[in-house]
């Protein structure tokens, strides 16, 4: 057992001096500012995509009076949520690879990181029976969103050596869910507020979507002021082969999935997973609105708890993944989740969509932040953006599967949002089984022969 034990530390070693030998070891002040970018943009997921506007839209927006049933408004939402992801999915490989060719990471995250704050704060036009308004804006800020996520977690081999990368990735995990509750306190005291002035949710969700862009676009500053792009641009002739050569870089990734078995089930068993926890960030609160009752200023409260949970998990896993190792860290989490699942679909009190929440925020601080480091790890640092494209596109295909599965059986089933919620833990299921077939030690050395 301990040759076998000194086999992966000196293997480990041979990986990281090969990263550092890549590039330069970035110090604390732009680790500090490529975690500080989980700060920022988290509070777009928690404000927009999991709790206040999500269930705006559902209840007010497309469901309220002489709108869309329950069903319907559930189905639009989970959509709209699918379109965006549907086209993260058809353009993030090749952003990655034309980002990985021309060093332009950060000029792209740039991009994506002043789109999503503008349709964010356009969002503050959308009230009751404005649909198609608020689907397209939902759709233009996801797309950013998403993409500027794919390009910071494309600089995490960069700025680390392996052996850190799942405390690195916890710590900005860990600095997000803040981020998300820094954001979610803001709109709380805003809105209690409101409520005592007695405004209308109509009157008060607008003036939350500014606050939330207005603190993505200030929180991401530093990233743009101290993280360095570290790769050498390749000068190319023209835009038309800048795509060419990103379609090209794509279709050798995909051919070396035999040179790279391990990162591709991981891959695949991550796609299947996270299709239950998309589901859960997209539809948690309409949920908690339509099943148990919670109003506004409730499901903020019950979304801040959890951050504050999601963020020990994800401070917690990550240093347990370093100790453990990726797969058996992501099993313990996978099992989390099937619990808290169970325990939603039979609630019948809403102490138990508490005790349920937490349990899903220990799990989802620790399955995002362990899967993003895994995938740096099974990684060739010098086409990090690219691979990090497949990465982005699993979840992507989990952004679609899943939200819209349960917004599928939502609208068959007439409003049934337990039996929605339920279907979720076939997700849980088929990923830990997949999950289970990765060797993460021959991944890691398989990375360094790319």
């Amino acid at each position: 057992m301990k040759d076998i034990a000194r086999a992966g530390t000196a293997r480990n070693d041979v990986i990281e001096a090969n990263s550092q030998l890549a590039f330069h070891p970035a110090s604390r002040r732009e680790q500090l500012a490529w975690a500080l970018y989980d700060f920022a943009n988290s509070g777009y997921t928690t404000v927009v995509l999991t709790t206040i506007f999500s269930a705006y839209f559902v209840g007010v927006v497309a469901g309220g009076p002489g709108g869309f049933p329950s069903g319907t408004a559930t189905l639009l939402w989970t959509l709209a949520v699918g379109s965006a992801n549907l086209c993260v999915l058809l353009t993030a490989p090749i952003v990655g690879a034309i980002a990985d060719h021309r060093a332009a990471k950060k000029r792209f995250l740039l991009i994506t990181t002043v789109g999503c704050a503008t349709a964010t704060a356009l969002l503050a036009l959308v009230g009751p029976g404005d649909v198609v308004l608020g689907l397209v804006l939902v759709v233009i800020s996801a797309i950013m969103f998403t993409s500027g996520e794919n390009l910071i977690s494309a600089f995490l081999p960069e700025i680390v050596p392996v052996r850190k990368m799942g405390r690195m990735s916890g710590y900005g995990w860990g600095l997000g869910y803040l981020g998300g509750l820094l954001t979610l306190g803001f709109c709380l005291a805003y809105i209690t507020w409101a409520q005592q002035q007695g405004q209308a949710e109509h009157q008060f969700v607008p003036v939350t979507l500014l606050i939330t862009a207005a603190v993505f676009a200030l929180a991401a500053t530093p990233t743009f002021v101290w993280l360095r792009e570290r790769t050498t641009p390749s000068p190319l002739a023209s835009p038309i082969n800048y795509v060419r050569t990103g379609i090209q870089r794509v279709r050798q990734t995909l051919t070396e999935a035999a040179r790279l078995p391990d990162l591709f089930r991981f891959l695949t068993a991550l796609a299947v997973y996270q299709s239950g926890v998309a589901t859960v960030v997209v539809l948690s609160a309409v949920y908690a609105r339509e099943v148990m009752g919670f109003d506004s200023q409730a499901l903020v409260i019950l979304i801040m708890v959890v951050n504050v949970t999601a963020a020990v998990g994800a401070l917690l896993f990550g240093h347990l993944q370093d100790r453990l190792g990726s797969v058996p860290t992501l099993v313990i989490t996978l099992l989390i989740w099937s619990g808290a699942i169970i325990l939603i679909a039979v609630a019948d009190e809403r102490t138990d969509i508490w005790l349920a929440g937490n349990m899903i925020g220990l799990a989802m601080g620790a399955s995002q932040a362990v899967g993003r480091a895994l995938i740096g790890q099974l990684t060739p640092v010098k086409r990090s953006a690219e691979f990090f494209g497949l990465w982005g596109m699993a979840n992507r295909l989990a952004a679609i599967a899943g939200p819209l599965s349960y917004g599928l059986i939502s609208y068959w089933s007439r409003g049934n949002h337990r039996l929605a919620i339920l279907s979720t833990l076939l997700f849980f299921i088929a990923g830990l089984v997949l999950l289970l077939r990765v060797n993460e030690q021959r991944g890691k050395a398989a990375a360094l022969g790319v």
